[in-house]
């Protein structure tokens, strides 16, 4: 009951700020604005459901954590899409022309990899992974979680099962073992931000196959798909699969030795009868 209540309460704000931001889509100041306001609206939702359903401290989005885990979040996505996109250029794949025509639309697109990183954090890690977690424990919320994370990027423009694969194990592998590792949302929101809107705002590729207008740059891709990504952009390309199976692994070794993983409810159970 908790999870359905939490995951409805996520969701519709998810779907009022995505029409909102529909609504507001040519005018760059307004999209950065309900882009804002629908990732700050959907963490106050998140943590006053959270609190009020399960009677806990919601610890998983502490307020005063906000700053340092985003901004160590947000550095590291831009970093790792650098990376990829900079391999992807040492591979004669990725040429900038120079600054777009229209360099403000990065204002806008800033907006709207805002509201959807917060938005899909909370829903993919907050409720989805946690409530997954209880059950099942770590490793199988962690496999469920990244699985369904990457299916549902299949509802996007340009997307086919090799996109969708590439989605579950870097986005939803390195985004779900950034919460398993520091067990908050701070830091996987500000890496899934960081990420797009470098990708977006910055470099203008394509993300997850959204058709996302140009940022700052006048740039483009060409030649083999399994360096480009090809339509789907460069989250379909094997320096993002290769970035975030590393960066995945690393974040879970650092749970390890941190003593985040969760057992099973069986296990715990089992245990507990042979004591």
């Amino acid at each position: 009951m908790r999870f359905v209540v939490q995951l409805i309460a996520v969701a519709a704000v998810s779907f009022v700020g995505g029409q909102a931001l529909l609504v507001a889509q040519d005018n760059v100041w307004l999209t950065l604005g309900v882009g804002v306001v629908t990732a700050v609206l959907a963490t106050l939702v998140y943590y006053w459901v959270v609190r009020w359903t399960e009677k806990r401290e919601v610890t998983e989005a502490l307020p005063r954590a906000a700053g340092s885990g985003i901004t160590r979040g947000l550095l590291l996505g831009t970093a790792l899409f650098a990376a990829v996109i900079g391999n992807i250029a040492a591979n004669g794949a990725y040429t900038i022309h120079g600054l777009s025509d229209e360099p403000a639309n990065a204002v806008g697109l800033a907006g709207f990899m805002a509201g959807a990183a917060v938005t899909e954090e909370l829903l993919f890690r907050g409720v989805l992974f946690r409530h997954v977690e209880r059950l099942l424990g770590t490793w199988l919320a962690f496999v469920l979680s990244a699985a369904v994370f990457g299916a549902v990027h299949l509802t996007n423009p340009n997307a086919d099962l090799w996109g969708a694969f590439c989605v579950a194990v870097a986005g939803g592998g390195m985004l779900t073992s950034a919460y398993i590792a520091t067990r908050s949302l701070w830091l996987p929101i500000g890496l899934h931000f960081g990420w797009n809107v470098t990708a977006s705002a910055i470099f203008s590729t394509e993300v997850s196959g959204n058709g996302t207008p140009k940022g700052l740059l006048d740039a483009s891709t060409s030649g083999n798909a399994w360096i480009t990504g090809g339509a789907f952009g460069p989250e379909a390309s094997l320096s993002t699969v290769l970035v975030g199976v590393l960066v995945t692994a690393v974040f879970l070794w650092m749970a390890h030795r941190r003593g985040t993983v969760v057992a099973p409810r069986w296990s715990v159970a089992s245990s507990k009868l042979a004591g």
